[in-house]
């Protein structure tokens, strides 16, 4: 019997301890809270987004400089950082060499002509006596084969005559197009093999900015029209200052990267201030058409472990800790993609005071208002 009665008594006082915690949670849950909040809900609309991928900034002509022949430098005839224009003598080598092996190329060729010619003079002597029938067919065949060795020295003589006047013409190193002097790393007097980086070449005048989409967000891209008919892109430079040109879309590569899941793109900028160098890095603002999308103040939402928030007001006016979505960011402002109906009443501010279940009293205003 005694037992039994203790079994009863641990039921007892267990329910007991169940409905005091279950009152305790109801009356956290149904907190009221005496101050008023001001409440909105989010704004339907077709609108424009921006979303922001990081991008390499090329300048539109970029190369290495590079000496093509070995030799001294003799003379170093822009300073690094200068504009030049095309065809300009940025360096010039020792020549003497050079100039020596074209003087003797140029007597190889006179050599040449000369045996020729000599050659051909003898032909045509033996020509006239071949046909008097004084000299026999295979004597006018051996000069004339003579001549045709003479005539391909001469073409050799003439190759390496070509060839020695070139090494002359690289040891002046010239500007293939206007640009911009890179560091120049060596000094008169340098003794440089052949190929050495003198130093590096680019004409910023416009710029290429390289990015890649994931492969969902290209055909979002497409879908919504041609790659030609992209709006206008934004650059974000390093500084993050908006750039003062608007950017195109130019060209796509023709495959996704299996490794990474991505495409990538190229933009044109107008870089006429120079302000852009090559090698740069930045972040282009693509444009992205949102029909129907839901806005919400920034202001008004919280991150818990990455995920965004908003304190959704209920018909009883109680809150509700409500996750949404994020589509994309605009100022002040985010693009929902799910988590809240446009009728659904949310806190607009002060919502760091409240916990989930708590009743409150509410204040509707339009929050677009109030971010001007």
């Amino acid at each position: 019997m005694k037992k039994f009665v203790f079994r009863g008594s641990m039921l007892s006082l267990s329910l007991l301890l169940i409905m005091l915690f279950a009152h305790s949670c109801t009356s956290v849950q149904s907190k009221e809270i005496e101050d008023t909040f001001q409440v909105t809900n989010g704004y339907l609309t077709d609108t424009v987004a921006y979303r922001e991928y990081v991008a390499e900034l090329m300048a539109f002509n970029a190369v290495e400089i590079r000496n093509r022949v070995k030799g001294f430098v003799e003379a170093i005839l822009v300073d690094e950082g200068q504009e030049v224009t095309k065809g300009q003598v940025l360096f010039r080598l020792s020549s003497d060499e050079y100039n020596q092996n074209l003087d003797k190329a140029n007597a190889q060729v006179k050599r040449a002509l000369a045996d020729l010619r000599s050659a051909e003079i003898e032909l045509s002597n033996a020509e006239s006596l071949f046909q008097k029938k004084i000299i026999g067919k295979p004597e006018r065949d051996m000069l004339e084969a003579k001549v045709d060795a003479l005539k391909a020295n001469v073409s050799e003589a003439k190759s390496s005559e070509s060839q020695a006047r070139l090494n002359v013409s690289f040891t002046e190193i010239r500007a293939p197009f206007n640009g911009v002097v890179n560091r120049i790393p060596y000094k008169v007097g340098s003794l440089i093999e052949e190929g050495t980086l003198l130093t590096k070449l680019s004409d910023p005048s416009e710029i290429f900015a390289y990015f890649n989409l994931s492969e969902s967000d290209y055909l979002n891209l497409v879908h919504q029209s041609n790659i030609d008919q992209i709006p206008d892109l934004k650059l974000v430079l390093a500084n993050n200052a908006l750039y003062n040109q608007n950017g195109k879309v130019e060209t796509v590569e023709t495959e996704v990267n299996s490794q990474t899941g991505t495409i990538g793109l190229r933009a044109r900028f107008n870089n006429a201030e120079k302000l852009i160098r090559h090698g740069s890095s930045g972040k282009v603002r693509l444009p992205s058409v949102l029909n129907g999308a839901i806005l919400i103040p920034q202001r008004s939402t919280f991150e818990v472990q990455g995920k965004v928030y908003v304190m959704v007001v209920k018909p009883d006016f109680t809150v509700e800790m409500r996750r949404v979505e994020i589509e994309s960011t605009l100022p002040n402002l985010y693009a929902i993609r799910s988590g809240l109906k446009p009728n659904e009443k949310f806190v607009f501010e002060g919502f760091q005071r409240l916990n989930e279940g708590d009743k409150i009293r509410t204040n509707e205003i339009s929050f677009l208002s109030k971010l001007n």
